[in-house]
């Protein structure tokens, strides 16, 4: 295989990917690479102004094209309204990536919040939007690639799938379901509908995002906490995560370069998992 053929399999042009939570900071990273390299994006998010600014990045010579659609990934009515747009605008689904996620601080125990106190409503919102909000996205818009077949859904897990972290329960447990349901969707729509249908996951390691700063830093001075250092410590590459870390595997398992790749996560996370502490 020579350099004009393997840049061509890294060439997004006329496929369309939809990336739910498309206006976060990870979301939104991966929509930036994947219109530079031609793709026409789909941003689905509950935040539309959010979605909006993120379209301004863009450069007006970008291959690609991205389009913001609202999308809430927990009700079906509104991903079956997005797929219809989808449909519309573009006329097929090449790929999904399952971004939208996240925990919430009511949800993680503290000195002053035991697990036996956790709110019930916390908990499972966060398992909710983990794990359903993978689940439905996946039902609705595999669909279209169940009829095509042919297509990639790319979920995104958590170093929490491989080992449970400490103080959140709800996201780790929804993570690791994520993982679990990845093998099982790559085994499902590769034997009832199409060997040409792949799917995989990312999980990132620690990435300092709006969701897990009250976590790793301290809010007065910016400095790490003690769980912060801990992370670091055990991180050989002895730094948090950027969003751009991520996109290399991100387009790898998105593009023709992983055609005989289904059913794994991927580690992104700095050698962390990999290292035992001695």
């Amino acid at each position: 295989m020579n350099l004009q053929e393997l840049t061509t399999l890294y060439n997004f042009k006329d496929r369309t990917i939809a990336i739910t939570g498309g206006a976060g900071v990870l979301g939104g990273e991966m929509a930036c690479a994947l219109v530079g390299c031609g793709a026409n994006v789909v941003i689905l998010d509950r935040d539309l102004a959010l979605a909006e600014r993120l379209l301004k990045r863009f450069e007006p010579t970008a291959c690609g094209r991205a389009v913001a659609v609202y999308g809430d990934v927990l009700q079906r009515e509104s991903m079956e309204q997005a797929r219809e747009v989808i449909q519309r605008e573009f006329g097929r689904l090449d790929g999904l990536i399952n971004g939208a996620g996240g925990n919430r601080s009511d949800a993680t125990t503290t000195p002053d919040r035991s697990f036996f106190d956790l709110p019930e409503e916390a908990l499972r919102f966060v398992f909710d939007l983990n794990l359903m909000g993978t689940i439905i996205p996946s039902q609705i818009f595999g669909q279209l690639l169940a009829r095509q077949g042919e297509g990639v859904i790319l979920n995104i897990s958590s170093m929490n799938a491989f080992r449970p972290l400490t103080r959140i329960a709800a996201y780790s447990a929804a993570k690791a379901g994520v993982s679990n349901f990845t093998q099982w969707l790559a085994v499902h729509m590769a034997q009832e509908y199409s060997p040409r249908i792949r799917v995989n996951a990312i999980a990132p390691g620690f990435f300092l995002t709006e969701q897990n700063r009250f976590l790793l830093t301290e809010p007065q001075t910016g400095t790490l906490t003690v769980r912060g250092e801990a992370i670091i410590a055990h991180t050989p590459m002895q730094r948090f995560g950027t969003p751009e870390d991520l996109l290399g595997a991100v387009l790898w398992l998105l593009s023709p370069a992983s055609g005989f790749v289904s059913g794994i996560v991927v580690p992104i996370d700095g050698g962390f998992s990999a290292y035992s502490g001695v």
